[in-house]
C-alpha cells in the first residue's frame, strides 16, 4: 500500500461515522452539510417530536411579537463572530441545545394559557335595573322593614301599609293596612320556609301573618316598647326593641315566651342567627355585639362581647363559606365594617368606609361583601360599595342615591339586591350575578333597560 492509499484510507476513516461513534467528543469536526452524522444527532428526541402531538394554541398579536423578538436574539453572533443557529459538528456537551424551538413552543404555550386564566371582567352596575316608588318609607336608621323571602316575594312597610311584591310575576298585593295611628311596622322577616311572615310594630306588639291566605296567624306578647329587629332560627323568632331585651319565642308552643335576655343597655336594633343556627349576633345602639350560644340563650350567658364600634350596630351579615365569621357595621361616628371570628373571639379585618353603614349582604357566588350606607362627613354617603374578601378592597362603588340608604336585602337566588332609600323608593341592582367575560358594553348597555314603575300611586 503506497503512501496516497494510506491518505485516502485515513481520511475515510475520519470521516465516517464509525469513528465519531467510537470517540464523540474528542474531535470538533463540522460534518457534512446535507446529510449530518447521526453521531450529532438525538434521534430520541427526533422520534418524540415525529410521533407525538404538539399542543395547540390560539396565536395572538402580542404572541407573534414575542416570537419575533425570540428569533430576533436566536439570530446573535457568538464570539467568533458567527452565526449561532447553524449546523455544526461539535460533541454533545459544547453545543447549544436543538431543543430551542420546542421550548419556544411551549413558552407560548404557557403565555397564551395564562391569558385564559385571567380573572374575567367585572361587571358593575351604572344604573338600577328597576326603581320603584315606595311613599310612606319610614326614613329611621334603626328599623327593618323590608325582607326578601325564598319565595321570591318582597316584603316591605310603607308606613302603617305592608305591601308583598312577587318577583316573578311583578304583581303587588297590600297584605294590611294598621287603622291605629303611629302603630306602624318597623320590623319585617320571613321565616326559613317563607310561609310565614313576621311583624314587629311600634307599639311593641308582635305578629305572624299566612302570607298566602293573607290571614293574621298569632299575636305575641313580651315587649314594652317598639320591636326593631327580629330573626328567624326554625321554629324559634328571635325579636329585639327598645325595651333593650331579646326574646326568643316558640311559635310551636302555646306558651311562646322560650327565654328572654336583657343585657343591651339600649336598642337592640340588630339581630341575626348564623347559618348553622348555633349562634345569635345582636348590636344594639350603646355601640355593642354580642355573640349567643343558642344552647345557652335561657341562663344569659354570652359567648362574647365586642366593644370595638363606635356607634349603634345594625349591620349584621354571617359569612355564606366560613361558618365563624361574622361582618358587622356601625353608625355615623363609627363608619366602620368590621370581620369578626366568633370561634376565636377576635376581629380579624376592619375598614373605614367614611360613612354610616345600614346594610351588610355577602355574595354568595364569589368573595364579596356589599355594603350600604347614608350620612357621611364627605362625599362618600349613600352609596353602595362592594368589597373583596377576605382582603376588603374595594372592588368598586355606585348607585349616588340622593338621601341615605335605610335597608338592603337580597334576592333569594342571590344575583339580586335592593335598597330601600329615604327618598321613598325601591331600587333592584344586578350586582352579585357572575362576572362578564367580555367588556363593559353590557354593563352600559343595563341602563337602558332600567324602569321606574309605580308601586301604589
Amino acid at each position: 500500500m503506497d503512501q496516497s492509499d494510506k491518505l485516502r484510507l485515513l481520511q475515510s476513516y475520519w470521516y465516517s461515522p464509525r469513528r465519531l461513534h467510537d470517540s464523540p467528543t474528542r474531535y470538533h469536526f463540522p460534518g457534512d452539510r446535507f446529510l449530518p452524522n447521526r453521531s450529532l444527532m438525538d434521534l430520541d428526541r427526533a422520534h418524540t417530536l415525529l410521533t407525538n402531538k404538539t399542543t395547540d394554541f390560539k396565536s395572538s398579536k402580542c404572541d407573534q411579537e414575542v416570537y419575533q423578538q425570540k428569533l430576533i436574539e436566536s439570530q446573535s453572533l457568538n464570539s467568533e463572530g458567527k452565526r449561532i443557529m447553524v449546523f455544526k459538528g461539535s460533541s454533545k456537551s459544547s453545543t447549544k441545545s436543538i431543543r430551542f424551538v420546542d421550548e419556544l413552543r411551549q413558552e407560548m404555550a404557557t403565555i397564551s394559557d395564562n391569558k385564559s386564566k385571567q380573572a374575567p371582567y367585572r361587571s358593575i352596575p351604572k344604573a338600577e335595573m328597576i326603581v320603584l316608588d315606595a311613599p310612606g318609607l319610614l326614613d329611621d336608621y334603626y328599623v327593618n322593614i323590608m325582607s326578601w323571602g325564598k319565595n321570591n316575594v318582597l316584603a316591605v312597610g310603607l308606613g302603617p301599609t305592608l305591601y308583598l311584591r312577587n318577583s316573578v310575576d311583578q304583581r303587588i298585593h297590600k297584605l294590611f293596612h294598621v287603622r291605629e295611628e303611629d302603630n306602624w311596622p318597623t320590623s319585617i322577616t320571613w321565616s326559613e320556609e317563607a310561609r310565614t311572615l313576621a311583624v314587629g310594630y311600634t307599639r311593641s306588639n308582635l305578629q305572624l301573618w299566612d302570607a298566602e291566605s293573607s290571614k293574621l296567624i298569632r299575636s305575641l306578647q313580651g315587649h314594652s316598647e317598639r320591636i326593631t329587629s327580629t330573626a328567624w332560627n326554625g321554629h324559634i323568632l328571635t325579636s329585639g326593641s327598645r325595651d333593650k331585651s331579646i326574646i326568643n319565642h316558640d311559635i310551636r308552643a302555646r306558651n311562646h315566651l322560650a327565654s328572654c335576655i336583657k343585657k343591651h343597655s339600649d336598642e337592640v336594633c340588630g339581630l341575626k342567627w348564623s347559618n348553622e343556627g348555633d349562634r345569635l349576633a345582636s348590636g344594639g345602639s350603646e355601640k355593642q355585639l354580642y355573640i349567643w350560644e343558642a344552647s345557652k340563650m335561657s341562663s344569659s350567658k354570652f359567648l362574647h362581647l365586642f366593644t370595638d364600634h363606635c356607634a349603634a350596630v345594625k349591620a349584621l351579615a354571617w359569612c355564606p363559606y366560613q361558618h365563624n365569621v361574622l361582618a358587622s357595621g356601625g353608625g355615623w361616628n363609627d363608619r366602620c365594617i368590621r370581620i369578626w371570628n366568633t370561634q376565636k373571639g377576635i376581629c380579624i379585618h376592619s375598614i373605614e368606609t367614611k360613612a354610616q353603614i345600614s346594610g351588610l349582604e355577602w355574595n354568595r357566588h364569589h368573595k364579596e361583601i356589599l355594603s350600604s350606607h347614608g350620612y357621611s362627613t364627605g362625599e362618600d354617603q349613600n352609596k353602595l360599595c362592594l368589597w373583596k374578601y377576605p382582603s376588603m378592597t374595594k372592588v368598586g362603588e355606585f348607585g349616588n342615591h340622593e338621601p341615605r340608604i335605610i335597608n338592603l336585602c337580597q334576592s333569594p337566588d342571590g344575583v339580586t339586591v335592593v335598597s330601600a332609600v329615604a327618598d321613598e323608593t325601591l331600587r333592584f341592582w344586578d350586582v352579585f350575578g357572575p362576572p362578564m367575560t367580555g367588556t363593559s358594553m353590557a354593563s352600559d348597555l343595563q341602563g337602558l333597560f332600567s324602569s321606574r314603575n309605580s308601586l301604589i300611586r
